[in-house]
């Protein structure tokens, strides 16, 4: 059915764009990110329950922004599209993963994330060039895994996690 393709291609473009905070006029990258601030503390309740159950839910969510990603692409026209904040979101749920969940722990994330997301050290900036929604998608998640370990060292020195 003709609706069918046009339910999913608006069901993605809400996800690419973060619930639409992806079209905020300025830092879209940011107001995305803070998307993933509000849901990680949900997600971690899953991981205290269930670690694998977490792991499913992670990856579950990486797949559907990629996935968005790559219809976003089609939509916008252009390879990475600037509405387009899923990748922040689960970036941001990478950098969070594990981690005891605070108010601390969460901005040192965000700071974290951010930081790296935007200076996008290797293999960050290496990853935009896989194709579609993967490149729009991977190199976040690496930004996600350097700001993890960055909030670890974090903690280890004794910064607390409130």
């Amino acid at each position: 059915m003709a609706g069918e393709g046009s339910k999913a291609r608006g069901i993605a473009h809400l996800v690419a764009t973060g619930f639409y905070t992806g079209y905020a006029p300025v830092a879209p990258g940011t107001f995305g990110t803070l998307v993933g601030v509000i849901i990680a503390p949900f997600l971690a309740r899953v991981a205290v329950a269930s670690s694998l159950a977490y792991l499913l839910l992670l990856g579950l969510a990486i797949a559907c922004a990629i996935w968005a990603a790559q219809i976003a692409i089609g939509i916008f026209e252009v390879e990475d599209p600037r509405p387009v904040v899923c990748d922040e979101i689960v970036g941001y749920l990478v950098a969070m993963a594990f981690l005891p969940v605070g108010r601390g722990s969460l901005l040192y994330a965000f700071l974290f994330f951010r930081l790296f997301d935007i200076t996008k050290p290797a293999p960050c900036r290496q990853a935009e060039d896989l194709p579609g929604g993967y490149g729009v998608v991977i190199d976040d998640l690496a930004a996600g895994v350097y700001a993890n370990l960055a909030v670890r060292l974090v903690l280890a020195l004794g910064a607390p996690v409130f």
